[in-house]
């Protein structure tokens, strides 16, 4: 009779590609939209990514009072710990509040966040670090303000630089002054590329952005060359499998490459994205990951130590988490 499964929310691991909005529990958002007295936003049923974010953007518009985003922050925290999570790093947007009347400003949404992370992660014995995420439809002064306010808080709660949105429509070259502006602060570029456009756009963050981590990737492997200068050059994939089909970058779970960037060498990490519109957290990726991917546990544990090694968690944090890594399912 075989052994059960090693425990995969024994496993620690980092969570390093989720969106902060895009994480809130469903039932947060009956409540919030319950409060501002309209109908729940649909999260299910959108054909393609525009529409994919505009569910998105109405999830996001019920939040519009400091006490609403610190419980939002704390929830998404408290989720992550229960799966597992040794460390979370939400992507964050700050101008989205900027100007709401209870908000004021970016800079004081930011620091919200950065506080209510820090209080649940304490609370819970786990790390929390902020990536700050610009938009690619915005244009790149933007991202250059952007990167001059995750500067002024990278040794008080923010470890990296993002940018979101569909860049099929919009290369990352342009964003390249405001990428500089962060790595020079130390702080780690990680935009997302290889989803929604091919190899070139994974090309174009790691030559352009500094990338050492791309959120996404996957389409890397259309490129054997690309996928070689991944290895080569030890680049980060911060992988969303369900994501990926449920806004058809790949066909099914079967046709994901994910096993194939492993089995090439390419680091990767298992992340949840936007779990309130794709369902499954960390764990839940982790686990179709054993089941409807086949990974094994050894390919497992590699991408949970892989997510702590490549994450902004400090030193006490990552050895204690690296070596309950180490001595999983032993």
């Amino acid at each position: 009779m075989s052994a059960d499964p090693a425990d995969l929310a024994a496993l620690p691991k980092a969570h390093l590609h989720v969106h902060l909005e895009g994480a809130m529990r469903p039932a947060t958002l009956a409540e919030l939209a319950a409060s501002a007295g309209v109908d729940v936003p649909p999260i299910r049923g959108y054909r393609g990514f525009t529409e994919f974010g505009d569910r998105y953007k109405a999830a996001s518009a019920l939040v519009d009072t400091p006490q609403q985003l610190r419980r939002l922050v704390t929830e998404v925290v408290e989720d992550a710990a229960a799966d597992g999570a040794a460390w979370i790093e939400p992507h964050f947007y700050p101008p989205r509040y900027a100007g709401l009347p209870s908000f004021g400003s970016a800079e004081e949404a930011l620091e919200l966040v950065i506080d209510a992370g820090r209080a649940a992660a304490d609370r819970l014995g786990i790390g929390c670090g902020i990536m700050v995420s610009a938009l690619r439809e915005f244009d790149p002064a933007e991202a250059v303000e952007l990167a001059k306010l995750a500067a002024r808080y990278a040794d008080a709660g923010v470890v990296s630089f993002g940018l979101a949105a569909d860049e099929s429509l919009f290369p990352p070259e342009p964003f390249a002054e405001a990428f500089a502006l962060a790595r020079d602060a130390g702080l780690t570029s990680a935009p997302h590329a290889g989803e929604l456009a091919g190899p070139a756009s994974v090309h174009g963050a790691i030559d352009a952005l500094g990338a050492r981590r791309i959120c996404h990737g996957v389409r890397a492997v259309e490129d054997p060359a690309l996928v070689e200068r991944l290895v080569t050059e030890e680049i980060v994939l911060d992988v969303c499998p369900t994501s990926n089909v449920m806004l058809d970058v790949v066909p099914d779970l079967d046709a994901h490459p994910l096993a194939r960037l492993l089995d090439a060498g390419v680091r990767c990490t298992l992340n949840g994205d936007d779990p309130l519109l794709f369902g499954p957290g960390v764990l839940g990726e982790y686990e179709l990951a054993r089941t409807a991917l086949g990974l094994s546990d050894a390919q497992l544990a590699g991408m949970a130590r892989t997510s702590i090694e490549a994450s902004g968690a400090p030193a006490e944090i990552r050895e204690p988490a690296l070596a309950a890594v180490a001595a999983w399912g032993q």
